[in-house]
């Protein structure tokens, strides 16, 4: 840029007030009145660029050209990292179909969907890196990386139609649907109706390693022209597209990955499960569905409560923090655990039994259902020879379960990393003062769970989604008081769920314009840097 010069237009000679041009003198940038062009830069789209900078100093005598080089930062999230591929910065004349190269642009762009990779895109990364060798590990988001590219998910991008460019991205559970144009001629022809073309590239088990991972079959089921699904025994089969009777038969219809990972950011298992299907020659393309979802090893998978917002009669997700979190680099993947003592991570209240004995009731648990106002209770027996301290620790276990959680996910489908998704609860202990004589003991037991979950309906107007805003859970207590020999008596013992709709109403009288304040998902920047 320090070379580059607009306002240079005469030869050999000094343009007015042109600061950057090399023909003028100190003498003469004296005279300059100001500059015409203060600062000179190369492509404005670039991320981060040098910049030549021209300016008068006055002050000085006699005045002088003040000229610097500085580093200039784009401030929009969509720039240009790198000019790795030359040929998009400038336009090229599109090659003229002729007689003679007509076939081959055919093959090239006839069909619904193409795209190139020049060999200029493919950078030498580890002399750009300085980290280059450290060990890697997958993160969250980053593409599942394979010994030729990555794990491909194919997905509509502008239109319906399917496009092979989309990554699947570490621990982003993804589902999608595209249009694929296939023919009864040409389906043996076509990878992405194959198996193979699903199945044929190993993934790597850590970013840029040479330990790899095949995948595996874990299912084949064969569907019929009438929607009829057959899951076939045997699922190391491999079936390839062919033609048959007037029919093209064991098309991929559907493929759906299960990644396993370990804690330290590690692939060490890939499977995939297949739909094939079959088309006639009235059929000109196909509907394909994909899906990928993630699994630590040796835990359960956790089930979503709506996608985002949740879905009224599903369980509502809970969770706590580790403690002493966060530990740098400790806790890879997840911010937030779930319970040991419930493996769906659901916030549960106290189950009601035909005996309702409290102390038969002991890990007797029923989840919350969004959106259903509960209650649940007991009785408890309470003799002379009971103390108060065992007996208030088992009813608040009673109660609370042996886990209770701290935090509960805000949306039905929100991801134990994204720490903002995950909402607190709040305790709260109350407790009913009796009159009592000198000599009461001021041991208190809780007799009552009331939990209130304040929801709002957030989002599009045309697409409210239900989401968790605040949550309260008040323990409510009752003074001990030590019974005489003999004596017994009886107390309830409940657990109550109460859901409120915070949201704000609409003004009589005042038709209010939608309003877009919806949840971007995780993945909406990538693939810009």
């Amino acid at each position: 840029v320090s070379k580059l010069c607009v306002c240079d237009l005469l030869v050999a000679q000094c343009d007015v007030n042109c600061c950057c041009d090399p023909d003028c003198s100190a003498a003469e940038f004296s005279l300059f009145t100001t500059c015409s062009v203060p600062i000179v830069t190369g492509d404005s789209r670039l991320c981060s660029q040098k910049a030549a900078v021209y300016s008068l100093d006055v002050e000085a005598n006699p005045p002088e050209r003040i000229f610097e080089l500085t580093d200039q930062v784009n401030p929009s999230i969509f720039c240009i990292h790198a000019t790795n591929y030359k040929q998009a910065l400038s336009f090229r004349s599109p090659e003229m179909p002729t007689s003679e190269n007509f076939d081959q642009l055919l093959k090239q762009f006839g069909r619904a969907s193409f795209r190139a990779e020049p060999d200029s895109w493919k950078m030498n990364t580890d002399a750009q890196n300085p980290d280059a060798n450290k060990t890697h590990r997958y993160e969250h988001g980053v593409p599942v990386q394979t010994v030729d590219a990555f794990l491909r998910l194919p997905s509509p991008v502008v239109s319906s139609w399917c496009s092979d460019a989309n990554p699947a991205g570490f621990l982003v559970n993804q589902a999608t649907k595209c249009t694929r144009s296939v023919s009864v001629e040409e389906c043996s022809n076509v990878e992405a109706v194959s198996m193979l073309f699903y199945m044929n590239s190993s993934i790597l088990v850590v970013p840029k390693s040479s330990q790899t991972v095949n995948i595996t079959v874990r299912s084949v089921v064969v569907q019929s022209l009438n929607g009829m699904r057959t899951l076939l025994n045997g699922s190391d089969v491999l079936r390839l597209p062919m033609l048959w009777d007037e029919l093209c038969i064991n098309i991929v219809l559907g493929v759906s990955y299960h990644i396993t990972y370990t804690d330290a950011g590690e692939i060490i298992e890939a499977a995939a499960s297949f739909v094939l299907g079959a088309i006639n020659k009235e059929a000109l393309s196909i509907q394909q569905s994909f899906e990928i979802s993630f699994t630590q090893v040796n835990t359960e998978p956790v089930p979503l409560s709506g996608n985002p917002g949740y879905v009224v009669g599903l369980p509502v997700r809970a969770g706590f923090r580790p403690q002493g979190y966060p530990f740098p680099m400790e806790i890879p993947f997840a911010e937030f655990c779930i319970q040991n003592t419930n493996k769906y991570g659901q916030l549960t209240v106290l189950q009601s039994t035909s005996s309702q004995d409290c102390l038969a009731a002991r890990g007797a648990r029923t989840p919350v259902l969004f959106g259903y106002n509960m209650i649940s209770g007991c009785k408890l027996r309470i003799t002379a020879a009971m103390k108060c301290q065992p007996l208030a620790q088992t009813l608040l276990d009673l109660l609370k379960g042996q886990s209770f959680p701290e935090y509960v996910a805000s949306f039905g489908n929100s991801q134990a990393q994204d720490v903002l998704d995950w909402v607190p609860i709040t305790q709260l202990h109350t407790s009913e003062r009796r009159i009592s004589n000198a000599f009461q003991s001021s041991c208190q037991i809780p007799v009552s769970l009331e939990i209130e979950v304040k929801w709002t309906k957030y989002g599009s107007l045309v697409n409210l989604q239900a989401r968790i805003v605040n949550v309260t859970a008040q323990i409510s207590t009752l003074p001990w008081k030590q019974l005489p020999s003999g004596r017994e008596r009886t107390i309830p013992v409940m657990s109550s769920v109460v859901f409120t709709d915070i949201s704000s109403p609409a003004e009589p009288g005042y038709k209010a314009w939608p309003t877009i304040n919806v949840k971007l998902p995780y993945d909406f920047f990538f693939p810009f840097v």
